[in-house]
């Protein structure tokens, strides 16, 4: 009886200290992964750029900012919508930070534009930060302020910092869309300019942190 009583303790003690571990492990999981929502014109550019960025574990494309649930692409490239093409951004921030993924983002748009991106024009193509965090808002908004006071571009930037509402993940076809249709992103990519001008932009800090570009 006494041996009986023995095991049976020793087997409690022995699962509580697994559940433990196992929560342990559980809230590491969850720990490590964070998610940044960004805008910086055509989302299919956005999203190739950074599924070639350390740390990153996922990219959606997709639309943010607006009211009316459930958006297309067909309204919101229409405009009056007031949602914006963004990409939600999963990485693990034990392999990049927050700031880390602002830094690449200044670098592959032009911040200073007001009006859309390269040659995509109007309000669904505009720049912006959804801030998922008060923590995240308040870095953003360090960063843009380093940046404006560092003098690298010639004018003020107008990329807004904003509270996130709800994003919508974007039609099928739109998600990996550099993947599916290699030729006709590559060639969207090149005729709209977008590459050119942020070379013509940055300098030597263009695409800074994207790899293979």
């Amino acid at each position: 009886m006494r041996r009986y009583i023995k095991t049976l303790v020793f087997s409690c003690m022995a699962m509580t200290i697994l559940g433990f571990g196992l929560l342990g492990y559980s809230s590491r999981a969850v720990a490590a992964e964070e998610t940044a929502i960004l805008a910086g014109g055509c989302f299919w550019c956005v999203e190739s750029d950074y599924d070639h960025v350390p740390g990153v574990i996922s990219t959606t494309s997709g639309y943010i900012g607006g009211e009316t649930p459930n958006p297309t692409y067909k309204a919101v490239s229409a405009g009056g919508t007031g949602y914006i093409e963004a990409v939600k951004i999963v990485f693990d921030p034990d392999k990049t930070s927050y700031s880390n993924i602002l830094d690449v983002f200044w670098r592959s748009v032009d911040p200073t534009d007001d009006g859309g991106q390269f040659c995509d024009r109007g309000e669904s193509y505009k720049t912006a930060i959804f801030a998922t965090t008060d923590a995240q808002k308040e870095t953003a908004q360090s960063s843009k302020a380093a940046l404006n006071e560092s003098g690298v571009l010639k004018k003020p930037i107008v990329t807004e910092i904003r509270d996130a509402p709800k994003f919508y993940p974007a039609e099928e076809y739109h998600q990996d869309y550099y993947n599916k249709n290699p030729i006709r992103y590559k060639f969207y990519r090149f005729s709209c300019g977008r590459d050119a001008k942020i070379v013509e932009l940055w300098g030597d800090q263009a695409h800074q942190g994207i790899l293979d570009h």
